[in-house]
């Protein structure tokens, strides 16, 4: 029997990658949206309007669903707001499996936005739902938009000892698609990039890929954020299953550039 998922930011940078997936096993996809579909939506999916914020529309876009795939993310209130409306609404439509993607670090470092993700697992895991939770590390666009900042000076400024582990949305898209194929798992294992960089030799390849040349200093983060990032709190090194490295994926990006 087809199996039908709605993925929640479904038209995000991770979201795009799962509904893509998710359509490639075969399953039945909706895409839950803020927005109305937009024209050329890609690959053939049903498509609901929902408000997370007054709940319209996401009764209905529930309705027949046997995954939810939660990848609609954004601000620190708005991750709280979103995990309580799709609960509740889970309950009414008798939810059988809810998938959310985290980030690693979430219990350990101390921002207001992982504080929120840490808060919205655990009304997850207390709301009797079943549930599964993967926590995986930086995508690369992220990071890349991190090292972007850091160069954007003439001399580029980094964090020092600070590394990331970034890894690419559509392998994290995979890894997301298997879990809402499978039963509900729990905590999945985390999901990780290959390999484990310092941000001075991140910036050091996206100079390289863009043809600039710039020294690069390495400056200490103060506070506890930054011990936490020194001492690896947003790093899973026992679980790097990610293929993709940063050098390959700026190759990429790079080649996707208008000539």
């Amino acid at each position: 029997m087809t199996r039908t998922a709605l993925v929640t930011g479904g038209t995000g940078n991770l979201g795009r990658h799962v509904v893509r997936r998710l359509a490639a096993s075969g399953a039945a996809v909706r895409v839950a949206s803020r927005s109305a579909r937009p024209s050329g939506a890609g690959v053939d999916c049903e498509w609901a309007a929902v408000d997370y914020r007054t709940r319209a529309g996401l009764d209905v876009a529930l309705a027949g669903v046997d995954v939810v795939v939660h990848c609609a993310s954004g601000s620190a209130k708005g991750e709280a707001e979103t995990m309580a409306a799709l609960l509740s609404s889970g309950r009414r439509a008798r939810l059988a499996h809810l998938v959310y993607i985290s980030i690693v670090g979430v219990d350990r470092l101390p921002m207001r936005y992982y504080q929120a993700k840490l808060a919205a697992e655990r009304a997850l895991i207390a709301s009797g739902m079943p549930w599964t939770i993967l926590r995986a590390t930086q995508f690369h666009d992220f990071a890349l938009s991190l090292v972007k900042g850091m160069c954007a000076v003439p001399i580029a400024l980094v964090p020092k000892g600070i590394s990331c582990q970034p890894v690419s949305a559509d392998e994290v898209a995979v890894r997301l698609a298997d879990l809402a194929a499978g039963s509900p798992a729990g905590r999945a294992p985390d999901f990780g990039g290959p390999e484990i960089t310092p941000f001075g030799e991140l910036a050091h390849s996206y100079l390289t890929s863009v043809g600039r040349k710039s020294r690069v200093v390495a400056l200490p983060l103060p506070g506890k954020l930054g011990r936490g990032l020194r001492s690896g709190y947003g790093l899973t090194p026992e679980h790097g299953d990610g293929l993709q490295t940063f050098a390959e994926f700026l190759r990429r990006t790079g080649d996707d550039r208008p000539s």
